[in-house]
């Protein structure tokens, strides 16, 4: 188990992270590129050192970069001299893999790295917004390539199922890049698209007055740092390029045939969403009943949160899968296409899932 962690960046992912780890007593080492938040966060049990290369120094096990992707390739050149690669496992938490991939390798520091990016977080940022319930329950997306090491993978993968809780899927950078492009980059594009259009509108408070739910939805990513958003965007601009086009394209389309009262392509456009609408109606149903078993469960009213442990508070469908020593990546990658989730590590070459997101 990982006893240790360097974390390089303590805002909101970052410090999040650091506080959940300190929670679960792993020591913590932390750097930030100004002393802001240093106060606060030894006051949460977290040990801030003066630079960058204490942190190297301080030889971590894991040491997450949450620091901004577009401060990388200088976060990696100043860690690579000073790094103990047989000591320490370099991770990160970005948004986009394949870009900070090649900028680990320019650096000298590609045998060492496991790629990482939890799928959490809000529209706030910095330490003040830090929180670590932000990664309850949470998904990460780990990523690796036929370089990787599988100990190393395995402690990052660990370090996430087992201290901090959380679930994981395993994939290459391009298939998690293409996948964030869609549930993440491009939806921020189309959220600022939205709240520009009421901005520019003659009618922009009398919209706003009107606002309710379905707006709120819409365009709450789009109330983030405006160039955060725009860095993330840029740094996965070829997926995200190609997606808006098809978008577009799909949109116009609909336009068209709104336009022409074609019945049968508008009831077409609306039915073919439905497989997802199904995932998420079951979704539901398993959290009511989730919730439902917690408030009736006799002597326990805070129910259980250790997806580690078999049989625990999801009800979702749970199997083993055996992993080979040889394409262990396939072997990932393939579950979770099928929408399985890694919950847990039965040994070094078995895992426990749980079909979590089959649409």
């Amino acid at each position: 188990m990982v006893r240790s962690v360097g974390i390089v960046g303590l805002g909101l992912i970052g410090g999040s992270l650091a506080r959940r780890l300190v929670q679960r007593e792993v020591e913590v080492v932390a750097w930030n590129h100004t002393e802001r938040p240093y106060a606060a966060a030894r006051e949460d049990g977290i040990t801030c050192v003066d630079s960058l290369e204490d942190l190297a120094i301080a030889r971590p096990e894991v040491l997450f970069l949450c620091n901004p992707l577009k401060a990388m390739p200088e976060m990696l050149q100043r860690l690579a001299p000073m790094l103990d690669r047989e000591a320490t496992t370099l991770s990160d938490v970005g948004s986009v893999k394949g870009m900070v991939r090649q900028q680990v390798e320019a650096a000298g520091l590609g045998d060492c790295y496991v790629g990482a990016h939890p799928m959490a977080g809000t529209e706030f940022s910095g330490f003040a917004a830090s929180d670590p319930a932000i990664y309850d329950d949470a998904l990460w997306a780990v990523t690796v390539d036929e370089n990787t090491d599988y100990q190393r993978f395995l402690k990052v993968a660990t370090l996430i199922t087992g201290v901090i809780g959380n679930r994981v899927i395993v994939l290459d950078d391009t298939t998690h890049d293409r996948a964030a492009a869609m549930i993440s980059h491009a939806p921020h594009v189309v959220s600022t698209a939205f709240i520009n259009e009421l901005s520019e509108s003659q009618d922009r408070n009398i919209a706003a007055a009107l606002a309710a739910g379905s707006w709120r939805d819409m365009t709450r990513v789009a109330l983030t740092d405006p160039a955060r958003t725009r860095a993330m965007i840029e740094e996965d601009a070829d997926n995200v390029e190609a997606l808006l086009r098809d978008l577009a394209a799909r949109l116009t389309l609909f336009a068209d045939d709104l336009h022409a009262h074609d019945d049968a392509a508008l009831t077409q456009f609306f039915e073919a969403g439905q497989p997802f609408r199904d995932y998420k109606a079951h979704e539901r149903e398993l959290q009511n009943s989730e919730e439902s078993s917690v408030i009736n469960r006799p002597g326990d009213s805070q129910g259980s949160n250790d997806f580690n442990e078999p049989g625990g508070q999801n009800d979702a469908e749970r199997k083993v899968v055996a992993i080979p020593e040889t394409d262990w990546q396939r072997t990932f990658l393939d579950s979770a296409r099928r929408g399985e989730h890694v919950v847990r590590f039965i040994q070094p070459w078995q895992v426990e899932v749980e079909t979590r997101s089959k649409v």
